[in-house]
């Protein structure tokens, strides 16, 4: 076959969790019917946990390796991750590596990566959590050192933008902090909070730091609190985005 395509994430030990990046999977892959498909996950630590329960999930640089000898020649490398970051400066290190081993080698954009699209994430967000009195949603994103961590206060700001103040956007490793989601809840006393991970899957952190660490902080300061575990790529109108992002892609691979 002479295109190939490979889905790149993150990755995830938590079977429950796989659901998600499946989801995403597919939607790229009905996108691009004639196309090779092979997956790639950047974790090396979950690929040795994979591997010991007998599955082998290659990295970006093996997928691409298995596809230059298969014989490919236009390849299309669309991550699954939600912002640029550390781990998106990975995956376009390895993609440039490879530069020259195919007739068309293209990187993909993450989900999030311009103003027009946090403004749709926005609005969507908003529609999908319907205000009510006393309650309030917040956004769980892992967060990172990266200045691509701006995304999520710009996310923030979209919310606010959409009208609502009862919506939170925070992370584990960044900015917004859970502390300043707490100062931000406080002036309107105790409410009924339901915890949501922004993340591609509702995996390790979902079960630890949200399950474990945010929900009794926020009981603690005198709040009901319930956690959905469900991650952004289980969502349908996620998956679209995905798509859409990767049909921009493949355009590339027939220039």
């Amino acid at each position: 076959m002479e295109r190939g395509m490979i889905a790149v994430s993150f990755g995830t030990s938590v079977p429950e969790a796989r659901t998600a990046v499946e989801a995403v999977e597919n939607a790229l892959r009905r996108e691009a019917p004639g196309y090779g498909f092979a997956r790639a996950f950047t974790s090396p630590t979950i690929r040795r946990i994979l591997a010991g329960r007998g599955e082998r999930v290659p990295s970006l640089t093996k997928a691409l390796e298995d596809l230059r000898a298969a014989g490919v020649r236009r390849v299309a490398v669309q991550p699954t991750h939600l912002l640029y970051g550390v781990e998106y400066d990975k995956v376009k290190a390895e993609t440039e590596a490879f530069a020259g081993a195919f007739d068309v080698l293209v990187l993909g954009r993450p989900l999030l990566s311009d103003t027009g699209d946090i403004k749709r994430f926005a609005a969507r967000l908003s529609q999908a959590y319907p205000p009510a009195e006393g309650s309030a949603a917040v956004f769980m994103g892992h967060g990172t050192d990266h200045f691509a961590n701006a995304v999520y206060p710009a996310l923030q700001t979209g919310l606010r933008l959409e009208g609502r103040e009862d919506l939170l956007v925070g992370t584990v490793e960044g900015w917004p902090s859970l502390e300043d989601i707490l100062r931000q809840l406080a002036p309107g006393g105790p409410r009924r909070v339901t915890l949501v991970p922004l993340m591609l899957v509702a995996g390790d952190h979902a079960r630890s730091d949200m399950a474990g660490d945010w929900k009794p902080r926020l009981e603690a300061a005198g709040h009901t609190v319930r956690c959905t575990l469900t991650g952004l790529g289980e969502l349908p109108w996620v998956q679209e985005m995905y798509r859409e992002r990767f049909a921009e892609l493949l355009k590339k691979t027939e220039e």
